[in-house]
């Protein structure tokens, strides 16, 4: 086998492992063909899921969205992007004030997606591009909805955030994050009061549960020569990583939640 056949096997070895990015450009995760969807299913899909946190009375919600087909992902990860939807003042682009849920999120440049930005937009916006009508919700406790709100809507917001994109960050990395890991760091952040990077990082460490990525030695150890974003160095044996389940198995085990749900574009 010449060298670039050799190439080819080792890029469908490593390649597809690693399609999961938590947190993908904007506006939606890329390999979607966002046409088996028109924008009235979106904007329908969109709405339906603001009405069922709306119904709750969440000021801030805790919500994901599928941009990958099943098959591409590694097992125990479900959802490849996780943001915050907050209860906001919004101004249209006609000029009205309106209420309604903008949505806090941790994307990766387009043109560079081992660099991420923090972009707000809106509920049609989030599942643009999405792979499959289907959402995971979390709507915390109200006393901690309470304190995410506050804490979005400081400083401390940007603060906790991490340019530097890795899909796999170790969810205590001071090098890399991705969208799932900053929405954990603004969590543990509003739980303890607190913006030390270093306290918040420890009490992760203490509480938190990560998910573990399986991926084979040679798929890690040639991974990052063709995936930008993809660093597994910083970790010391396993990939681990926080991912929408493990953020949502961590507040059902210490009672932060009122509700935990998935919609579909089928479900009533």
């Amino acid at each position: 086998m010449n060298y670039i056949k050799k190439l080819a096997v080792l890029l469908t070895l490593v390649v597809p492992s690693f399609a999961f990015s938590q947190g993908f450009s904007n506006p939606g995760d890329a390999t979607k063909d966002t046409e088996n969807y028109t924008s009235q299913e979106l904007l329908s899909f969109s709405k339906k899921v603001e009405k069922k946190i709306a119904s709750e009375g969440a000021i801030v919600a805790i919500v994901s969205r599928v941009g990958r087909p099943p098959s591409e992902l590694p097992e125990g990860v479900t959802y490849t992007h996780v943001a915050f939807w907050v209860y906001s003042d919004i101004k249209t682009k006609d000029g009205k004030d309106l209420k309604g849920y903008q949505v806090y999120n941790l994307y990766q440049k387009n043109d560079k997606p081992n660099v991420s930005d923090l972009v707000n937009d809106f509920p049609v916006d989030f599942f643009a591009g999405t792979y499959e009508l289907k959402s995971g919700i979390i709507i915390p406790k109200k006393s901690l909805q309470m304190k995410l709100f506050n804490v979005i809507n400081s400083k401390t917001y940007s603060e906790l955030h991490n340019k530097n994109y890795s899909v796999v960050a170790k969810v205590d990395s001071s090098q890399y994050q991705n969208c799932t890991s900053f929405v954990l760091k603004v969590l543990f952040s509003a739980l303890y009061d607190t913006n030390s990077i270093p306290q918040i990082n420890a009490n992760i460490n203490k509480y938190f549960t990560p998910q573990v990525i399986k991926i084979g030695p040679l798929k890690k150890l040639l991974g990052g020569m063709f995936v930008s974003d993809f660093y597994p160095n910083e970790h010391d044996g396993e990939i681990k990583t926080a991912t929408f389940n493990t953020i949502k198995n961590f507040m059902q085990k210490y009672n932060l939640t009122t509700h935990v749900y998935t919609v579909t574009g089928e479900s009533q």
